[in-house]
């Protein structure tokens, strides 16, 4: 059995792994490695849930200011010109639109902590409303479910003449 350098295999791996997704069959013929290496490979890399480390830059590792670099070679491109730029650097489109976010509020200025203490208060205040809210939908929601079953019995039942009835009661 034939082994084969770990770089040359991180390199495989790399290529047979999204977002490259290379088919076995072309890197079989490419490389002269059997296929049934090449599916194993893959497939024990993908149940380790990691990328092997390769010499290329990974998106994990991007510091900011490559981020902001990225941000700023994509911003006039259109959508199929940003497909091929995030194919060809390994990156997805929805990567490049949280950093474009995240450089358009960098500068906004940070609430100090009177106004952070004011906006919990009010968060707090908004989360009991709700939730008398809702107790007061259901209380709400039960009046009406036993007034309708009251007019139901009612109607079934007619009370006698004489006796007393707490919605005519309640009429007057």
């Amino acid at each position: 059995m034939k082994t084969y350098p770990e770089e040359l295999k991180a390199s495989i791996i790399v290529k047979l792994l999204p977002p490259n997704n290379a088919s076995v069959p072309a890197l079989a013929r490419e490389y002269g490695i059997p296929r049934d290496t090449l599916y194993t490979w893959r497939r024990q890399a993908g149940g380790q849930g990691a990328l092997p480390a390769t010499p290329a830059a990974t998106v994990g590792g991007l510091s900011g200011a490559e981020k902001f670099a990225v941000v700023v070679e994509t911003a006039t491109l259109n959508e199929l010109d940003l497909g091929a730029y995030c194919r060809r650097k390994g990156l997805f489109a929805e990567q490049i639109a949280t950093w474009r976010t995240s450089c358009q509020h960098a500068n906004d200025p940070q609430p100090s902590a009177p106004e952070r203490a004011e906006r919990r208060a009010e968060r707090e205040q908004i989360k009991q409303l709700s939730q008398e809210l809702q107790r007061k939908d259901k209380a709400l929601a039960e009046a009406a479910a036993l007034l309708l079953l009251q007019k139901k019995v009612q109607g079934l039942w007619p009370a006698p003449e004489g006796a007393p009835s707490a919605t005519r009661d309640a009429l007057r």
